[in-house]
């Protein structure tokens, strides 16, 4: 059985979430068409899970239906990426602002944390590792802003923002930066300047934008 079926989550919600990270971490890529029938097959469920799921995705922007042919990946293009970053270094600027005024200890530690293991992992190459890692700094001052309506913009952007950020990080020019960066911004919440934090992060994303490609 591919799913632990003690895990209380739905079945539809299983093969959502295993989809659609297929899809965030380039397993399932830009083009390729998502057939329910091998699908079923490689999940072990039946087609009832695997249509729902494709469903939700393609209301999420990640899959778009192809008459008589299925779903398929859709592809990411070089203006969505443009307006994502865009829009990142607008909200993710505020957020990094707000985080600097309202972090918890705990969630400063958190952040102490990741920066150690983007640390080793920069010197390791280890690209996957380092996309997981930015993924859960970020997601530490997401949370750490205390914004309601921000967590709400953001989450709806998530998805393609790991898409996006995921491609440069494979960069290693761009790792070493990024490490720098990420330091940068930690020292300035570290030191309760906002102004500074919100600088930081903007100049983070304005470089990961220079970065792509």
């Amino acid at each position: 059985m591919f799913f632990d079926l003690s895990d209380k989550q739905s079945l539809t919600t299983k093969v959502y979430n295993h989809i659609r990270d297929g899809i965030l971490d380039g397993s399932y890529k830009d083009g390729d068409f998502l057939v329910e029938t091998r699908l079923a097959e490689e999940l072990e469920v039946s087609r009832t899970p695997i249509r729902e799921a494709l469903k939700q995705l393609e209301l999420e922007g990640l899959v778009i239906s192809i008459p008589n042919r299925g779903s398929m990946v859709q592809a990411i293009s070089e203006n969505d990426i443009d307006d994502i970053f865009t829009i990142r270094q607008i909200l993710e600027g505020q957020a990094a602002y707000w985080a600097t005024q309202r972090i918890t200890k705990e969630q400063m530690d958190g952040l102490t944390e990741k920066l150690e293991l983007m640390d080793f992992y920069t010197k390791k190459g280890d690209a996957n590792q380092l996309t997981r890692l930015d993924n859960e700094f970020h997601d530490i001052i997401y949370k750490a802003s205390d914004s309601r309506m921000l967590k709400h913009i953001l989450g709806s952007l998530h998805q393609n923002i790991r898409r996006a950020r995921a491609s440069n990080l494979n960069l290693p020019a761009r790792s070493n930066e990024s490490l720098e960066e990420h330091r940068a911004i930690f020292a300035a919440m570290e030191a309760k300047d906002a102004q500074a934090a919100k600088k930081a992060m903007e100049e983070h994303i304005k470089n990961a934008h220079s970065a792509k490609g």
